[in-house]
């Protein structure tokens, strides 16, 4: 029987320590390798979405049929970023939200289609907490690297 093919997601702080990086591929390796994990949603803004992406560009190369989407909260304006030759999107549930709210939005949108989250939550205030909470509430697995 073949295994279903895990998404996962992540939620963090901005200020999240460069230190995770190797705990982070190494929850993942496992995640690819014995879970089935293939597709991975990241954000774009503060160090552990950046982390989450670094980590991914490293594992696409060992894992090439793993699929990385970048999840944009706004259209990029001016220069247009590069995030490591990954698949971008800007879901349409995000595009009509105001401005204020698109990073909510987009999270939103990131935790409804994963199965298993991944997050770094020192403080129970902020976007990082609420979304954790609420992939708890929802039933998805959560992994929680601050512990």
């Amino acid at each position: 029987m073949e295994k279903i093919a895990l998404t996962v997601t992540f939620f963090g702080h901005k200020d999240a320590p460069t230190s995770l990086g190797e705990r982070i591929y190494e929850i993942l390796l496992d995640l690819i390798c014995k879970k089935g994990a293939k597709n991975f949603l990241v954000g774009t803004h503060g160090n552990f979405d950046h982390l989450a992406l670094s980590v991914l560009t490293r594992l696409k190369k060992q894992y090439p049929y793993i699929r990385c989407t970048v999840v944009l909260a706004y259209m990029p304006q001016g220069k247009r970023e590069v995030y490591n030759e990954m698949e971008t999107v800007l879901p349409a549930e995000v595009t009509s939200a105001p401005p204020r709210f698109a990073i909510d939005r987009r999270n939103s949108y990131m935790l409804e289609k994963s199965d298993v989250v991944i997050t770094y939550v020192m403080r129970s205030y902020g976007g990082a907490a609420k979304f954790k909470e609420m992939a708890l509430s929802c039933g998805k697995r959560v992994i929680e690297l601050s512990e």
